[in-house]
């Protein structure tokens, strides 16, 4: 007789015989005849393999006229349960006219395999019904199936029936006790239940083992482990190493994995399809695919589970082309794929924004009837976010039935990398109109969202929120509003949150540093950076580009050199583009043009587009046409269509006033049918965002704009104003000063002034470069109308206030 998996991957030894009451024989409680069990189809029925063997018995058995006879009965009832045909044993066992307790036994274990819960529990009821007295293995059976249902309650009504009928001494039955327990979540009851049991075998410990790892206790499954070797019971065996190991990965203890390996390779478990595969899972979320690799290769035999552990080791890591060389590789193989493959790989496509493949894998998701899968279409709706399609995710999105949290986590923080802020505050809204709760990661998201927003008062809103649901006290959520608020202007509220914080991560550090950063405090984002490295906290790679940028917005040349050099000598890390782009911006910003090109120079890697872009930037700043032409021509080599460093360079050309260059590049652009991006601004008022053109008449308050921006401008020319008219060439300097006042910041200015009382802060969000005028312009409006005027564009925060900006006109 066979026993069932009471844990996943446990199979548990027969019980000892004398431990369980046995049911009484057929020839005790029938009489067959002798001849029947010699007939040829009762022995065919004895060799019977495979539901089509049966299939070509039972003509055989109707035309003998055997479907009558007892032993018949029993036989056909076990063998229908065994192959899936519950419908046929029901029929054969209510046809049946003497029906002995093996059959209720055999209808049940049937039940429990093949049909639902409250199938299995009502078939147990009529059992009672029927005065048929229970055995241990139909405790085990229901228990298990109330185990792979998560159902505790119907669970603890069968541990109480176990209990009734004299098993609760039984190692056997409270095995699939403390297995209900743990697969239900409840591991504290799972645990009572093994410590009262006074004698534990193997299988036993590997159950509780087990249900401490996968309920996400991973040191207490590895002390279990070695209170198991002390207690002196058996050796681990490899269901206790498959259970072990993913504890290990799941708290990335890489030394206690190695350990557990070298156990494994001692005792010979490494042939063992099972353990190589929790290997390669084990290595790969300790963050060493390499040796994970290297067990992949060296397994004799794999599956789909161990293609799937490989995959996901590649994706988790970053290693996404190699995830998607092994998925390719499964496919050609003929493995079928799995949910679990499926997530893995969309991840993958999703990070090289491979949306070819990823609509590949959609069709597969389809033919292979995923596609109601929720976990599957929410890493679909992820995939299309990070391709930049959210229309196809938000579809799916809609046609989804049964939509979770992550459903809507991942469509809101979709929404929020695309640009789409106002999409994500509404599914935001919506998801909370429907009573479901956000987690940390939705407000991450929304907050993220937010902050790109750049709206004050939203910020505020979204803090309260997080406050009244307690979700600010966790460390990504905080994070996140200490990056909304310097985004939003508010860094010095930006660093309250942060100096309140109990827990800082790496990227809380960060989003402080870079706050500082681009709010133009340079020096209060180097003291923040040694304080930092003071601490308990590692500087990244990430923190060192934040503080290297804060050098250079303030010109702090040598800090920022010194922070590279520290970055690669005293924690071993390599820079990246950004960082070498970082560092031409810092030495080209500062004036040292040819110290800058020396820089590009001598890189160990072939320069990307940042770091000629950096490079023409600053020559345009300090009017070097010769390296600023080196520059461009660098640039249109890696990316000849991209508009924006085509109207840099004009811009170079105009600040030089070389006008037939800039009208040779404006030539270009219209032969490549490249367009300038048009200038805007926005200021948040009341519930509405205002948004203002260049030259736009059309906002509603446009003549009184206009008029007030005329009387505004005779005041701040008395107060010394001079316009900047350098870049505008070919027309009368009435007219260069018209163009001039129509700058889409200036309105959006002049707005704010209208329609704010005296003394009111006016946030402004652009979203190209202040130009040099305008920064000029708003520092006398700040002055003559005594208002701080914050202005973030496309890359810093300008703080207009008394005259005087923040970034020391360093920009």
């Amino acid at each position: 007789m066979s026993f069932p998996l009471l844990a996943r991957s446990i199979t548990p030894a027969p019980p000892p015989p004398a431990a369980i009451p046995q049911p009484p024989s057929l020839s005790q409680r029938v009489h067959i005849p002798s001849h029947i069990y010699k007939h040829p189809t009762a022995i065919l029925l004895e060799l019977c393999n495979s539901m089509k063997e049966l299939h070509q018995i039972l003509p055989h058995i109707i035309k003998n006229g055997l479907y009558k006879e007892h032993l018949f009965e029993t036989k056909l009832v076990s063998l229908f349960t065994k192959y899936g045909c519950l419908n046929d044993a029901t029929k054969v066992f209510e046809f049946a006219k003497l029906k002995v307790d093996p059959m209720y036994h055999t209808m049940l274990k049937g039940h429990t395999h093949h049909s639902n819960l409250d199938s299995s529990l009502a078939f147990y009821s009529r059992l009672r019904y029927d005065d048929v007295t229970p055995v241990i293995y139909n405790f085990s059976y229901l228990l298990k199936a109330c185990a792979d249902n998560s159902d505790v309650v119907k669970g603890k009504q069968v541990h109480a029936q176990l209990i009734l009928h004299g098993f609760s001494d039984s190692l056997f039955a409270m095995t699939s006790v403390v297995n209900l327990y743990a697969k239900c979540g409840m591991i504290g009851d799972a645990y009572k239940m093994f410590d009262r049991m006074p004698d534990r075998d193997l299988v036993c410990w590997n159950t509780v083992i087990s249900g401490y790892s996968q309920n996400g206790m991973s040191k207490r499954a590895l002390e279990l482990v070695l209170r198991m070797q002390e207690e002196g019971c058996n050796r681990p065996d490899s269901v206790t190493i498959v259970s072990i190991l993913p504890a290990c990965g799941a708290i990335g203890s890489l030394k206690m994995g190695k350990l557990i390996h070298g156990y494994v390779f001692r005792n010979g478990f490494e042939s063992l399809v099972n353990v190589s595969t929790a290997l390669v899972d084990m290595y790969a979320k300790c963050g060493s695919v390499g040796t994970a690799r290297l067990v992949f290769d060296k397994m004799d035999s794999k599956t789909a589970v161990s293609l799937n552990a490989m995959i996901d080791g590649y994706a988790r890591n970053g290693y996404h082309d190699e995830a998607l060389i092994i998925f390719q590789k499964m496919l050609d193989e003929g493995f079928k794929p799995t949910n679990v493959t499926i997530m893995s790989t969309l991840h993958a496509c999703a990070e090289t924004r491979n949306i070819e493949l990823g609509q590949y894998v959609h069709k597969l998701v389809n033919q292979l009837g995923l596609g109601s899968n929720v976990a599957v279409v929410n890493s679909l709706i992820s995939m299309y976010c990070k391709c930049q399609r959210v229309d196809i995710a938000a579809e799916l999105f809609e046609n989804l039935k049964g939509k979770t949290l992550v459903s809507w986590n991942a469509l809101i923080l979709g929404y929020a990398q695309n640009g789409c802020v106002m999409d994500a505050l509404t599914h935001f809204c919506e998801m909370h109109l429907q009573n479901i709760t956000p987690d940390s990661f939705t407000m991450v998201s929304v907050v993220t969202a937010l902050a790109e927003l750049s709206v004050l008062r939203q910020a505020k809103w979204i803090h309260g929120f997080a406050v009244r649901t307690c979700l600010n006290g966790n460390v990504f959520v905080a994070t996140a509003l200490v990056d909304m608020y310097a985004k939003c202007g508010a860094v010095h509220t930006a660093r309250k949150l942060f100096d309140m914080m109990d827990d800082r991560h790496v990227t809380t550090w960060n989003a402080m540093i870079d706050g500082y950063g681009t709010h133009g405090f340079g020096k209060e984002a180097v003291e923040l950076f040694e304080e930092m490295r003071k601490g308990h906290v590692e500087p990244n790679d990430i923190t060192f580009l934040c503080v290297i940028s804060a050098c250079s917005h303030s010109g702090f040349v040598d800090k920022g050199r010194n922070y590279f050099t520290i970055m690669r000598e005293e924690y071993n890390l390599e820079p990246s583009m950004d960082h070498y782009g970082a560092m031409v911006d810092l030495i080209g910003r500062a004036g040292r043009l040819s110290e800058a090109w020396n820089f590009i120079d001598n890189m160990p890697t072939r320069p990307g587009l940042n770091v000629y872009g950096a490079m023409l930037g600053a020559c345009k700043i300090h009017k070097n046409v010769d390296l600023g032409e080196k520059a461009a021509d660098k640039l249109f080599e890696l990316d000849p269509d991209d508009g924006g460093y085509h109207v840099l360079l004009a811009n170079m050309y105009a600040r030089a006033s070389i006008w037939h260059k800039v009208a040779n590049v404006r030539t270009m652009m219209e032969r490549k049918g490249i367009q300038k991006t048009p200038g805007w601004s926005l200021v948040d008022l009341r519930n509405e965002v205002h948004t203002f053109y260049s030259g736009s008449t059309s906002h509603p308050q446009s003549e009184k704009i206009y008029a007030y921006l005329e009387k505004l401008f005779d005041r701040i020319k008395a107060a010394g104003y001079i316009p900047d008219t350098d870049s505008i060439h070919d027309v009368e300097d009435v007219v260069q000063e018209q163009l001039l006042k129509s700058h889409s910041e200036k309105l959006a200015i002049v707005f704010g002034l209208l329609n704010t009382s005296a003394g009111t802060t006016i946030h402004i969000r652009k979203n190209l470069r202040v130009c040099g005028d305008c920064h000029t312009a708003t520092k006398y409006i700040s002055l003559v109308m005594k208002r701080e005027i914050i202005v973030r564009d496309m890359h810093r925060f300008h703080h207009f206030k008394d005259g005087v900006c923040s970034c020391g006109d360093y920009w």
